[in-house]
């Protein structure tokens, strides 16, 4: 893994570890032996799932709001949605279908991996996809088939509620201390976004957190999407800030070499974001980061705006 892989996958870790999964989710190193799918020659990966009546999903499960486990040891999260979503794409899940654990649970085999798995595990066809929030890099892409977008992750400001800043042009020139999880880049991720911040790190953005909550620092640099979390569920404790920097581009991820499944994949999730179906990327991102999405307009199609 690059120097860059290893600061943005650095970046993820709001828990750590996980308990094990029960029903569709397995962990890697114990796959049943069905799950080891050798691909027949000439033959796509989307007949294969279609064949099979399940879709194998590469994911996490300590990660939120991407992929963790509830109350009950469930996997939830956005990359959860997503699979559900492209199981709905495949088999024809009715609404209702959708909304039921029992019902998707039987399109839907989850392999819980660690981030450094998920390349390994997709090639070895050990999962049809690698739904992961997987950062698209170019040296990533000599070695798997990355999907159209689905998310854009950033780096913002996480506030408490009352803080008198509301992002980096009013903090800046302040003199501010701002959390972030300790990584080789982190001074300099902060410095371009408020270049007089006092930097201090902290070993998993949990601490980072905590440093905000106790008043040690005037703000924490996270990941938008977590920030979104936080607020989202914590609405009286904290803010986002208004702006972000530093995009970066998630996306799904497919084995090389089989265009009719890439093409299916793109095609369904092109229609869950901007089409069709939209209303269920919509429902799905409200549901994790609190933001309601505008409806596509019609007309001129807005991805080539």
């Amino acid at each position: 893994m690059d120097q860059s892989q290893r600061t943005f996958t650095n970046r993820r870790h709001l828990l750590k570890g996980g308990a094990a999964l029960s029903g569709a989710a397995v962990v890697a190193a114990g796959l049943s032996p069905h799950t080891a799918m050798a691909q027949e020659a000439g033959q796509s990966r989307l007949q294969q799932v279609l064949d099979r009546g399940k879709l194998v999903v590469g994911t996490g499960s300590t990660n939120p709001p991407w992929h963790y486990e509830d109350a009950d040891g469930q996997l939830v999260g956005f990359d959860i949605e997503i699979a559900k979503l492209l199981a709905h794409g495949l088999y024809e899940l009715t609404a209702e279908q959708l909304a039921n654990r029992e019902e998707w649970s039987q399109r839907l085999e989850f392999v819980v991996e660690a981030a450094d798995a998920r390349i390994p595990n997709l090639v070895a066809d050990k999962v049809d996809i690698v739904c992961q929030f997987m950062t698209v890099y170019p040296l990533r892409a000599q070695q798997v088939e990355f999907t159209i977008p689905y998310y854009r992750e950033a780096v913002t400001l996480l506030f408490k509620a009352d803080s008198p800043y509301t992002g980096t042009a009013d903090i800046s020139g302040q003199g501010a201390t701002i959390a972030i999880l300790e990584n080789p880049d982190a001074v300099s991720m902060v410095h371009n976004g408020v270049a007089d911040a006092e930097v201090s790190t902290f070993d998993s953005v949990a601490n980072s957190v905590l440093a905000l909550d106790s008043g040690r620092v005037d703000a924490t640099a996270i990941d938008l999407s977590t920030a979104q979390y936080l607020t989202t569920q914590s609405p009286d404790m904290y803010k986002i800030g208004i702006d972000s920097w530093q995009p970066q581009t998630y996306a799904l991820a497919v084995k090389p070499g089989d265009q009719r499944w890439l093409n299916w994949v793109n095609t369904a999730l092109h229609e869950y974001l901007a089409g069709a179906y939209f209303s269920y990327y919509q429902a799905a991102f409200a549901q994790h980061f609190g933001v309601e999405l505008e409806p596509p307009p019609a007309g001129f199609p807005i991805e080539y705006r």
